[in-house]
């Protein structure tokens, strides 16, 4: 996170702009000298040097994970590649839907999407909102669409007109809450201007950030909006791998055993108003996740 420092020297007051990260288990301090009083671009300014210590610390990596990971690719035999992606769909698919309270275990959630085993004794609402996931899945890497309202709203119409027909595809008219979350979404009325907003940054920004920081402000400027009565999460998850994938980048899953530091840093992020604390968790475990490509 950028933070404005000031310092008393001499009886002045200067103020700093500041940003700390641990490489190689060294802690790397960024400074920038702002002056006697805090600009009045200083988002701008906090933008630009955030930039300077993303390409230092981030950007190089993520290149090399890229190109590693297309490597691979290339090795890879067409049946090899078909069973890593689907493997990749049901971790992400049950982890994903375990998230946001699915009672499905991993091994029921393989045997579901590969063998057509429903499992016992489980809801059928879980099972089917299941199955929804991992079609859309597939779905969403064959879209040659880009980002707008009219695709997301198709893909939760998708994800939910069989369990919650009456919400699918709609965006929400009423006030919701997140439990355990300090942080209140927007009132309804707020909500498509809101969206007009986030398309329009889409648009805007797609060609000039790097590929897996608009994938992170992607996923955290959609899932503050909350549009939907349910299932902003999952959507917001796919739309995260989307970037990823339209990009040629390996697509994340945040596993349901990770969930606390991901609910803290997203929570942080919106109560704070600082993306920079998201984008740096998703950095972090995006390195941890695919560290083996940048050899």
């Amino acid at each position: 996170m950028v933070e404005v420092r000031q310092r008393e020297i001499g009886g002045n007051t200067y103020y700093y702009l500041e940003h700390s990260f641990r490489i190689d288990g060294k802690i790397v301090k960024n400074e920038l000298y702002l002056g006697k009083q805090i600009p009045k671009n200083i988002d701008e300014i906090k933008r630009t040097f955030l930039f300077g210590v993303y390409d230092q610390r981030w950007y190089t990596p993520f290149n090399k994970m890229k190109a590693g990971y297309r490597k691979d690719l290339a090795s890879a035999t067409p049946s090899e590649k078909e069973k890593e992606l689907e493997q990749f769909m049901i971790k992400f698919t049950y982890d994903t839907q375990r998230i946001e309270g699915s009672t499905l275990n991993l091994k029921e959630t393989a045997n579901l999407l590969q063998h057509g085993v429903t499992p016992a004794n489980r809801p059928s609402r879980d099972v089917r909102e299941a199955e929804a996931h991992s079609k859309l899945f597939y779905e969403m890497l064959d879209s040659k669409k880009d980002l707008s309202l009219q695709l997301v709203l198709e893909w939760h119409y998708k994800l939910f007109n069989d369990t919650k027909p009456d919400i699918a595809g709609k965006v929400r008219a009423r006030q919701v809450w997140i439990a355990a979350s300090k942080f209140v979404p927007p009132s309804p009325s707020e909500v498509p201007a809101e969206l007009d907003t986030f398309f329009k940054w889409y648009n805007k920004s797609k060609d000039k950030i790097n590929p897996i920081e608009l994938a992170a402000l992607v996923h955290l400027k959609f899932v503050t909006i909350h549009p939907f009565s349910d299932g902003n999460g999952r959507i917001s998850r796919l739309l995260m791998n989307f970037v990823l994938h339209k990009h040629g980048y390996p697509m994340l899953n945040i596993p349901y055993t990770n969930r606390r530091g991901y609910y803290n840093a997203l929570e942080k992020a919106q109560l704070k108003k600082s993306s920079s604390i998201f984008v740096s968790w998703l950095f972090r475990n995006y390195e941890k996740a695919y560290k083996k490509y940048a050899k």
